[in-house]
């Protein structure tokens, strides 16, 4: 499994590269040419965030084949709560730092701006369960414990065998509710655990239930039904941002998150994963993987500074955002300094191992860090 486990590590901090680059939106706004590359990039990065589910359900199988999952559930739910906990703790100060800076200077009640804000982060639904009440990059978070529950619930009813169809079919209503509204209107938030989250969880969960390990010898094919997929999915995207809509690249980028063809890309470039064991060996990029959900808690704070700092120069006469320069370093700028943020809080003690000290055994708190 440590083979396996080097190729999947290789490619989750490439992976949350592209996360972040969704989130700067390199090159939007800078006429049809600009359009076309952020197009381009957002549509291939779509596959980080179903790969990183499927990564979770895939180790959550594997991990517990011989041990108790129960208590393995109970462990990663406190090392993804902590952190949560720990990405809300950096990001409302910031966030609310940015509302009474700006928006309160706008309306002149600095104070009642930070208190509605504060009033909106604390909306139980939105907090405990979305995860979008503060910064909708943290969704995956809950989204991520639920899945895995409701995976936990199947194979403890002895219905891994219904879990892949099920999973699919809240799947198919949550891609009717974002990219397909042209069918069927969905009323209700998709983008969660139950229509998102659960079906790439139980799907790498099915996976790894089995053991499946593809042989390397068909790596090519599957590398090649990734590029096919890869292909498809940016076609699909751009017919329905595009075609359907009558819009161009030169008036606006196509925003919807997911499609059918996103499902057989990262899915196909998952087998390829597993077909290639070892992959990364030799390279930084494993070593890397361990920091890439540190730069997933802490990026959203780091852009949100960035992009307020952003606004105070334009509104000083310096127009900073529509300058190739700007779209040139955001990302950068955003990736390493959360990793900056991340192995600064690590370094003092206050997050090791992706916990806070609060979620660690009494025992492990009383333990050198070094």
């Amino acid at each position: 499994m440590t083979d396996r486990i080097h190729s999947i590590d290789s490619v989750r901090i490439i992976a949350m590269a592209f996360v972040v680059m969704i989130h700067t939106d390199p090159f939007r706004g800078l006429g049809m040419y600009g359009n076309m590359v952020n197009f381009t990039i957002d549509s291939t990065a779509r596959f980080a965030v179903p790969f990183f589910f499927m990564t979770s359900g895939y180790l959550f199988a594997r991990k517990t084949a011989d041990r108790d999952p129960a208590a393995y559930l109970v462990e990663r739910t406190a090392t993804i709560v902590s952190l949560y906990a720990f990405g809300l703790a950096l990001t409302v100060p910031v966030f609310l730092a940015g509302t009474v800076v700006l928006d309160g200077a706008e309306n002149g009640d600095p104070v009642g701006s930070g208190v509605r804000q504060l009033v909106e982060f604390l909306s139980p639904l939105e907090l405990l369960y979305y995860g979008d009440s503060v910064s909708v990059v943290l969704w995956f978070l809950p989204a991520l414990v639920f899945s895995l529950l409701l995976v936990h619930t199947f194979a403890q009813a002895g219905k891994t065998a219904y879990l892949v169809p099920i999973s699919l079919a809240f799947h198919v209503v949550g891609l009717l509710g974002t990219s397909y509204t042209m069918f069927v209107d969905v009323p209700f938030e998709v983008r969660d655990a139950l229509f998102f989250g659960f079906f790439y969880t139980g799907l790498g969960y099915y996976v790894g239930a089995r053991d499946w390990r593809p042989k390397t010898d068909r790596s090519r094919v599957y590398l090649g039904a990734t590029g096919l997929f890869g292909a498809l999915h940016v076609g699909e995207r751009y017919v329905l941002g595009y075609v359907v809509t009558g819009e161009t690249l030169s008036q606006t980028v196509y925003a919807a998150s997911y499609t059918i063809g996103t499902a057989l890309f990262a899915i196909s470039l998952f087998a390829f994963l597993l077909s290639r064991p070892g992959l990364g060996r030799g390279t930084p990029l494993p070593s890397w993987g361990k920091y890439a959900v540190g730069i997933y808690v802490t990026h959203p704070a780091v852009l949100h500074l960035l992009e307020r700092t952003a606004e105070v120069l334009n509104g000083m006469g310096y127009e900073v955002t529509t300058t190739l320069l700007w779209h040139l370093t955001l990302t950068p700028a955003t990736f390493f300094g959360a990793l900056l943020v991340y192995l600064s809080v690590r370094e003092v003690g206050a997050l090791r191992d992706g916990k806070t000290p609060f979620s660690r055994p009494r025992s492990d708190r009383n333990r050198d860090p070094n």
